[in-house]
């Protein structure tokens, strides 16, 4: 007997921090604004509205960069407890329809409807009624992808943004799927499908060509999750547990950091914010591997990391070492981290709690 096909929905609210900025501030309507750091400090843009895009302004773009792009762009300083109240309201709706959700940021989620009542059963309709709820409720919009997996319904909800939906039914998939450009594939970013390009892959469907084994030679173990994915195959289930893997704090500095001598205090102030929020989230029992992250002046970044049953400060100054040595030049960002033991039992590591570097 063929398996039921699932009901997934993707929710991901538009331009989410912004767009809660603008609804506190109507001044800032129809204008260029964009939450992030300061120019002058070397601030990233976190999130910026479609005004903003319109100039070329995007996610993780320097605000120094932005500013150059759009002159009249509105920066401001993120809100994070603002943006948790907005996201708890969002949750609380989500759970009215099912208790499968599963958080991927403060603004979007997975949420499995297969078995919902609601709305007939209609998972199209429960999307809508959802996004109709969040702006009424929270006072911004939000965009929907609905689909068999949570692959192509996380690929649809960018279809019809901002303020819409797209549904992909079971019998629509492969042509779906086989029409997307390799660089939509989940996991594929700008190395990758620059790589697939030169080999003759453009789209999923010039991939479907490929044997497992092919794939796997050019791309390791993320060749057999290729093989899958561009067939629109994604067995993915919806994890409202899912638990955090690691723990992580990091800083750009103002001014580059010369050398290594000049990298050694900063990580230990690191190293102690990191020991804090392990012991907040009672995970130290749990770690298994210790990080070290270095993005060098010329934005090139590597990350170091080794086996590890606690936070040592002496395996964190060879990491340091290490990493430094690959780019031997001014740093501008450091960070230390610690990976958690994969079966750990769920510690409930707020979602709410966590801080964004």
């Amino acid at each position: 007997m063929t398996e039921r096909a699932r009901k997934i929905i993707h929710c991901d609210c538009d331009c989410f921090y912004a767009a809660v900025e603008t609804r506190d501030d109507p001044s800032l309507r129809g204008r260029p604004v964009a939450v992030g750091g300061r120019a002058d400090q070397r601030g990233v843009v976190a999130t910026c509205n479609y005004e903003a895009r319109h100039f070329g302004v995007r996610s993780a773009m320097a605000t120094g960069q932005a500013l150059q792009r759009c002159p009249g762009l509105i920066v401001l300083p993120p809100a994070m407890e603002k943006y948790r109240i907005a996201s708890r309201q969002i949750l609380a709706i989500y759970g009215d329809y099912t208790d499968l959700v599963e958080p991927l940021s403060l603004d979007e989620a997975y949420l499995d409807v297969t078995d919902a009542p609601h709305c007939h059963g209609s998972a199209t309709l429960m999307a809508r009624e959802i996004r109709a709820r969040i702006a009424a409720t929270v006072g911004i919009t939000a965009s929907a992808g609905i689909a068999p997996n949570k692959f192509v319904a996380k690929i649809a909800s960018d279809w019809n943004k901002p303020d819409g939906q797209h549904v992909v039914l079971p019998g629509e998939v492969d042509a779906f799927v086989a029409a997307l450009p390799v660089k939509k594939i989940f996991g594929v970013g700008q190395v990758t499908a620059a790589k697939l390009n030169r080999l003759g892959a453009v789209t999923c469907a010039d991939l479907r060509g490929w044997s497992a084994a092919q794939l796997q030679h050019h791309f390791g173990k993320f060749g057999t999750r290729l093989f899958d994915l561009v067939r629109g195959i994604d067995l993915r289930e919806v994890c409202p547990d899912r638990e955090r893997k690691s723990i992580s704090v990091e800083e750009t500095y103002n001014v580059d950091l010369p050398d290594l001598a000049a990298c050694q205090a900063p990580m230990m102030e690191l190293i102690e914010q990191l020991r804090l929020r392990v012991a907040r989230n009672d995970a130290a029992p749990y770690v298994r591997k210790l990080t070290v992250k270095i993005r060098f002046a010329d934005f090139r970044q590597t990350s170091v990391e080794c086996v590890a049953a606690a936070i040592d400060v002496a395996l964190f100054a060879g990491l340091l070492e290490t990493g430094h040595a690959r780019g031997a030049q001014p740093v501008r960002l450091l960070g230390a981290g610690v990976r958690l033991q994969e079966d750990m039992p769920d510690l409930q590591l707020g979602l709410f709690g966590q801080q964004q570097a």
